[in-house]
């Protein structure tokens, strides 16, 4: 109940930024509406405000490129459901502090969390593992190899994959 009233949104970035010490966005993926947004946010927000982004594809080192503070900017990768699944990736450019990096994963604990830290690189840990593996298993699919349903026995049985492959497809 504490962390819920600590918890402020709204509609208009801009109009919260100034009483924050976080930002974390989650907007669409695209480039172009990001560096707007980091732009405007970064024209307004007090300089001790960390920014970062929830992307799951593309550059945190990129999108961090328009502020004044990349030493202040990371990735908080959450994975769908959040409130069920305990892995936070944390991403760090090489320009994100040290102290950055450390609020940022004392934040994630708070959260509940388990964080674990990775450089800004295309996929981060968890995609750019699991992405080669779920267009493997569509290929396999569209040359007969196996099911669907047998694919995804397989992975969950034999290489003790909770969710089956297809099903993350969906998700």
């Amino acid at each position: 109940e504490n962390t819920m009233g600590a918890i402020s949104t709204a509609t208009d970035a801009c109009s919260v930024v100034k009483d924050t010490d976080l930002v974390i966005e989650a907007i669409v993926e695209n480039m172009g509406v990001k560096h707007k947004l980091f732009k405007e946010l970064d024209s307004i927000a007090p300089q001790n405000v960390i920014f970062t982004s929830n992307t799951s594809s593309l550059s945190i080192t990129e999108i961090a490129e328009v502020t004044s503070r990349k030493d202040r900017f990371g990735g908080l990768h959450f994975f769908n459901p959040v409130p069920v699944m305990k892995l936070l990736e944390i991403v760090k450019t090489a320009d994100t502090s040290a102290e950055t990096l450390s609020a940022l994963t004392a934040f994630g604990k708070k959260l509940g969390k388990v964080t674990v830290e990775c450089s800004d690189t295309p996929g981060f840990i968890v995609n750019r593992l699991l992405v080669p593996n779920l267009a493997e298993a569509i290929k396999m699919l569209e040359r007969g190899v196996a099911s669907a349903e047998d694919i995804d026995t397989a992975m969950r049985l034999g290489a003790g994959h909770r969710w089956d492959l297809f099903n993350l497809l969906i998700m």
